[in-house]
């Protein structure tokens, strides 16, 4: 006889409590104080003969993913932007994005008055499929964004070549990927430009924030001029009190600046990355054993990855699993074994409901273009079935004890040994 259901009134699986994110590196608080009575708390504030804390981080942020160039952003949205935008993306451009990831992947090319075209996406890895995008290519097509989903990298050789055959750019969404390396290469340097977020869910976070990474120095000049207002910062060193941002007549811009606050945090935090990605890989390698045996096939990465960075923890659950329970149900019974929260991956993003482009009149260019980005009738099959059978929850639990994360696998066992008591 099987063990009654959390969700039905049973004991829970796990209950203990599990690791909370973010958690503040060792130095943070100590930063913010520096910032705080510093006299400076934005690269658009005055020069205090102290080097900004943005530049610091953009140094070493650089230095740490491999790239020459790093700008930071408010946002990953906004270093999404800031790419496009700077690798020329503009009105009626077509942009090809895969079918499953986060909303700021289609609101940013609408952003910047393109056209998002939805791929198919890999059924191992649930990132751009290669082959889909060679087909998905028109006379329209200005640039790929790929997305590092979850904890898997897209197979970024095979991207490259397409970009360079049609003269495409090649933007990397590497917002979930902090730290990854693909065939001795840092993550973000595969593209003209890798996007990263540091918003409060990710590797590495400051509660909000991003950065755009990239090799070639123009890019790197555009992108600081669009994230700055058309600023820039000035050639030699200002005086105390003097703008260390300059007008220029280069670009016109936004602000989408970092604040040293942010910058600060960041700094700091970035030290602790390598070592919380060791441990997340390590419990992950563990449950994906576990998980394996249990007859589910946990997210692969492509060919190539030399160290993989694990936002999200995904695994594709048996069919018969998923054919006899609603996912969303078995979710709901993995939560109340675990205490904390088991989710489906995100909705297709041609039908999340994030996604509305004709309730921002801004898009009203023309009912032409509304009809070109308002493409709710995509169906990709990959896509869809991934919605259908793929669970995911977040990297905090993969920083836990080995013992708490044997408890998963017995979690997804014991609801998997009751589904006749879901299903009634």
């Amino acid at each position: 006889m099987t063990e009654q259901l959390a969700i039905l009134g049973g004991p829970r699986t796990n209950t203990r409590d599990w690791p909370i994110w973010p958690r503040p590196a060792a130095g943070a608080l100590k930063a913010l104080d520096d910032v705080l009575h510093s006299g400076r708390w934005a690269v658009s504030g005055p020069y205090r003969e102290q080097e900004a804390y943005e530049r610091r981080f953009a140094r070493a942020f650089a230095d740490y993913a491999g790239a020459r160039h790093c700008v930071p952003t408010a946002s990953g949205t906004a270093s999404l932007m800031v790419a496009l935008e700077a690798c020329g993306v503009g009105a009626g451009d077509e942009v090809i994005i895969p079918g499953i990831s986060w909303a700021a992947n289609v609101s940013t090319v609408v952003g910047v008055n393109a056209v998002p075209v939805f791929v198919d996406i890999d059924p191992d890895t649930y990132c751009l499929d290669p082959v889909a995008v060679e087909a998905a290519v028109t006379s329209r097509t200005k640039a790929i964004v790929v997305v590092h989903l979850y904890s898997a990298l897209a197979d970024l050789r095979a991207l490259r070549a397409v970009a360079d055959k049609h003269g495409l750019a090649l933007i990397e969404d590497a917002a979930q990927a902090h730290g990854a390396v693909y065939r001795g290469r840092g993550i973000g340097t595969w593209g003209e430009v890798g996007a990263f977020s540091m918003q409060h869910s990710k590797l590495l976070t400051a509660g909000e924030g991003g950065a755009a990474i990239t090799n070639d120095p123009e890019l790197a000049r555009r992108m600081e001029l669009l994230r700055a207002d058309g600023r820039a910062f000035a050639p030699s060193t200002p005086g105390y009190g003097e703008m260390e941002l300059v007008n220029t007549a280069e670009l016109m811009g936004s602000n989408r600046c970092l604040s040293e606050f942010q910058a600060a945090v960041l700094l700091e935090q970035l030290d602790s990355l390598d070592a919380e990605n060791r441990t997340r890989a390590r419990n992950a390698a563990r449950l994906d054993a576990l998980l394996t045996e249990l007859g589910h096939r946990p997210q692969q990465t492509s060919e190539g990855t030399d160290r993989r960075s694990y936002y999200a923890y995904c695994v594709a659950l048996d069919p018969e699993v998923t054919e006899r329970v609603e996912l969303r149900v078995i979710a709901g019974a993995l939560t109340a074994e675990l205490g904390f929260p088991i989710k489906p991956p995100y909705p297709p993003l041609y039908r999340t409901p994030l996604y509305g482009p004709r309730t921002r009149p801004r898009f009203a260019i023309s009912e032409e273009h509304l009809a070109r980005i308002d493409r709710r009738e995509v169906d990709l099959p990959v896509t869809e079935r991934t919605q259908r059978t793929v669970l995911n929850f977040h990297h905090a639990a993969l920083l836990a004890d080995p013992e708490q994360i044997e408890s998963i696998a017995a979690a997804v066992a014991k609801v998997t040994a009751n589904l006749s008591a879901l299903s009634s």
